[in-house]
């Protein structure tokens, strides 16, 4: 094969991006299965609403700081074989945090499961970058943010059901058999990679690698942009179904889950956002994102259903689309290591989430949903004013 990479097309390139989007599937499934399941939770185990986001913020918490060792890993050993053990292990541990007898046991059991995830996303761009052309690796990136956004509705839109008919632990197991069924489509599907060299770095290399990257400005404001967005976007869903369970909704809990759907808007914008982006440029779009996904936010203060899910379509899709550009940008803008920069996004992208995911329910207290949403709104807000003064426009 040549080393231009692999052309779109191609059914070595079709291959990939099927293995890349059902891996995706197997990650996001499981990192956020208790999503829709948090009001269960907190009646359940008698703990308020944010103790319960730390399901979520704990898994992500582990994300965030396993994709810089998990970069290493896929360095010197594969980017495949790297991913493959780790979305296993964390298939693993998803099945324990079921089976633990206690809360705190089972938040350890997300944490370290939320570790072993991190192996996909510190991975799967620089795996893709690396096998295919550069002309279509943008496309490409967004059809595998495209798979995250399926299995992040996959996870929640089955567990919340089974969770209330029969327990929220058997809604998680579920899930978790559906991750352990794409990784093995995924171990079926994915190519050999062709292109990659084992790479394996002293320890004072490797922090040249990753610290190189902090060096530049724009690369801080990409990864920036990953913390706050993210942050935001995550506390949204986290504390929505609370939202729409108290009056004048007083929606059941089965009810509530199909808003997730509006996680299929991201699926749709994710590649779209790509293709625009290698035609009029990153920038734009990465601020057109934002801006749509203010618009979305904002509709969800008024108090009425149906306008509630189209504002979280119209925010779900600005996101993904947002997070589809700065993801490829900050592997494409790398100074130093370039799995190494996917790393630092994706630090700064999952530990948002665990921040914000978990502080949304503090505003939710103080100031009931209105507060939530005006705390997203700031986040989202001092991203767009970030990127629109610091980046280039290319």
């Amino acid at each position: 094969m040549s080393s231009e990479g692999l052309q779109a097309g191609t059914p070595a390139y079709r291959r990939l991006l099927v293995a890349l989007f059902f891996i995706g599937v197997a990650t996001f499934a499981q990192l956020y299965s208790p999503q829709g399941l948090l009001p269960l939770i907190s009646t359940d185990l008698d703990i308020t609403p944010d103790q319960a986001a730390l399901m979520i913020s704990a898994a992500t918490l582990g994300l965030a700081l396993g994709v810089i060792p998990w970069s290493y890993i896929g360095d010197a050993v594969g980017r495949k074989q790297a991913m493959l053990v780790a979305v296993s292990l964390a298939c693993v541990f998803a099945a324990l945090t079921v089976l633990v007898p206690t809360f705190p046991l089972a938040l350890v059991m997300r944490f370290i499961e939320g570790f072993m995830l991190g192996g996909v996303p510190a991975l799967a761009v620089a795996y893709l970058s690396e096998e295919v052309s550069a002309k279509v690796a943008a496309i490409a990136a967004g059809t595998y943010i495209s798979g995250t956004t399926i299995g992040g509705l996959s996870g929640r839109i089955i567990a919340a059901p089974i969770g209330e008919q029969l327990g929220w632990k058997t809604g998680m197991l579920v899930v978790t058999g559906l991750a352990v069924a794409c990784v093995l489509i995924f171990l079926r599907l994915a190519p050999r990679a062709r292109n990659f060299t084992p790479g394996r770095s002293s320890f004072r290399e490797g922090m040249g690698q990753l610290f190189g990257n902090l060096r530049s400005g724009a690369l801080w404001v990409i990864y920036l942009q990953g913390f706050l967005t993210m942050g935001g976007f995550v506390a949204t869903y986290n504390f929505l179904a609370f939202h729409l369970a108290a009056p004048p909704f007083l929606m059941p809990l089965w009810l509530t889950s199909f808003i997730f759907l509006a996680y299929l808007a991201g699926t749709l914008s994710s590649p779209r956002a790509g293709a625009l982006a290698s035609r009029i440029g990153r920038k734009p779009v990465l601020i057109g994102g934002n801006l749509v996904m203010l618009g979305g936010l904002a509709l969800t203060l008024v108090p009425q259903v149906w306008v509630i899910i189209l504002g979280m379509v119209v925010l779900t899709g600005g996101f993904f689309a947002s997070h589809a550009v700065a993801s490829g940008w900050a592997g494409a803008s790398a100074v130093a290591g370039r799995s190494q920069s996917a790393s630092l996004y994706n630090l700064g992208y999952y530990g948002g989430s665990s921040v914000f995911g978990y502080l949304g329910g503090t505003f939710l207290y103080m100031a009931g949903w209105p507060g939530t949403v005006a705390m997203v709104a700031a986040l989202a807000v001092l991203a767009t004013l970030l990127v629109a003064v610091v980046l280039p426009r290319n």
